[in-house]
């Protein structure tokens, strides 16, 4: 039997599965959680904690079709004026119910399109959130860039806020497929932002490709990589795209008939997968490649990557706290998650009171499970005395689960006394599906590969 013979018998190249950046994932959460539990949480932080923050910027010029985010588009600046003096009503309620000597660790600027912010605003919100939460020693600050929406002032007013990391969505640089996903999108001007975004402090340079595109071939993601690494990116994202118009509705903007099948997908993600490694890129779970040196090749290598919102990460905060509308935050106790709408929430923040509409309180069950997934997500391989220690649960618990889950993929995973290891990483989000104790609504999400 084949490799492919395998994948397909377990089901890759037509399954859908969620992408796992949180368990339970964001469809189970309940109105069980809101702004009274948010604060509370809050109160509960420990002094002196690390904490990491994630400001969402849902607006956007253009409403690329490819795209699964909630966002919104305007062509002026008015929504903005108002939505940015929510987010900062926001992070002064939040910080007055933190301890006063939390540390940040950590602080992303995603969306959306944080750079549709003219720079006064960047400056303004940059100034807000360091009067509130100043960046810590060592602490990391990144922003998602839309090449095509940055110009001189705005990479100045960012490189004066300290930026230290950018995000840019390349996606695909063939311009048949730009075409079909509206997002067009030169490498110049690509080029352009990534070398301004250095000059003025930007360390690290993070490009994200998708797979799975309409029109998309071998040629032309050879292309889009060999055009991506002239860059010189330290971190790439190579995430498959997620075709889900039923949840997105631009999405039946994308031609579906010229949308690559499973086992097409699997063989341009491979094909990426080797041009990264031949150029120097060690793969990091699923979807992530990264040059010697990078913080999460680092955590890759030594068992600390975890897993969050935003994918992978190395960041070691136990709490994250998300501003802006629906935005997820995560505590040790569960999820927390803003209204959705920046309607609802303008209405709840300008009444006094915390945006949280929904989220999840973990019960024993839920942080073993995620505990599980998360190493699997991460190292393919489990240890169930580590777990066990990890969650307070009995280690033939948890040998009993991973036997259980051995049973159903025998081929392709092995398991000894105390560690549980799976040989083809392409299968993760099925597997970890399998150890999802929620009834998962198989139709709502991407394809597993």
């Amino acid at each position: 039997m084949t490799q492919h013979d395998t994948l397909r018998r377990y089901g890759l190249f037509s399954s859908r599965a969620p992408r796992y950046t949180s368990y339970p994932t964001a469809p189970h959460f309940n109105k069980n959680v809101g702004a009274e539990t948010m604060a509370n949480w809050l109160e509960q932080v420990p002094e002196r904690a690390k904490v990491s923050l994630y400001i969402h910027i849902p607006f956007c010029r253009r409403l690329c079709w490819f795209c699964a985010c909630r966002t919104q588009g305007t062509q002026t600046d008015a929504p903005l004026r108002g939505y940015l003096d929510m987010l900062k009503a926001e992070l002064a309620m939040v910080a007055n119910s933190l301890p006063a000597n939390v540390q940040l660790s950590r602080l992303h600027w995603g969306g959306g399109t944080p750079t549709i912010l003219p720079p006064a605003m960047i400056t303004e919100l940059a100034e807000e959130i360091d009067h509130h939460f100043p960046l810590s020693t060592g602490s990391e600050f990144s922003v998602e860039v839309d090449p095509t929406m940055v110009d001189p002032g705005k990479v100045k007013a960012l490189g004066a806020a300290g930026l230290t990391r950018v995000s840019l969505g390349v996606q695909d640089f063939d311009p048949k497929v730009q075409t079909a996903i509206g997002r067009i999108q030169s490498f110049d001007e690509t080029k352009w932002a990534a070398d301004a975004l250095r000059d003025v402090g930007a360390q690290n340079l993070n490009l994200d490709i998708l797979y799975g595109l309409p029109f998309q071939t071998a040629t032309s993601l050879t292309d889009t990589v060999a055009k991506t690494l002239e860059l010189s990116p330290d971190r790439l994202a190579l995430y498959g795209y997620a075709h889900v118009p039923w949840a997105a509705k631009r999405q039946v903007l994308i031609p579906e008939a010229e949308l690559p099948d499973g086992p097409m997908r699997y063989a341009l993600f491979h094909l990426a997968s080797q041009l990264f490694g031949s150029f120097g890129y060690d793969a990091i779970g699923i979807d992530h490649f990264a040059r010697a040196g990078d913080g999460l090749l680092n955590a890759s290598l030594n068992g600390t990557l975890r897993r969050n919102f935003q994918g992978y990460t190395d960041d070691q905060a136990e709490v994250l706290i998300g501003i802006g509308a629906s935005s997820i935050s995560r505590f040790p106790q569960g999820y927390a998650q803003n209204a959705p709408g920046t309607g609802e929430y303008a209405t709840a923040i300008s009444s006094g009171k915390l945006a949280t509409s929904k989220g999840h309180i973990l019960s024993d069950d839920d942080r073993l499970r995620a505990k599980l997934i998360e190493d699997l997500m991460c190292r393919f391989a489990v240890d169930a005395s580590t777990v066990a220690e990890t969650t307070g649960t009995k280690s033939a618990e948890v040998n009993a689960i991973l036997a259980d889950l051995h049973s159903r993929y025998k081929d392709v995973t092995t398991m000894t006394t105390d560690t549980f290891t799976l040989t083809e990483p392409a299968l993760s989000r099925l597997l970890a599906m399998d150890l999802d104790a929620y009834q998962a609504e198989t139709n709502r999400h991407s394809l597993a590969i």
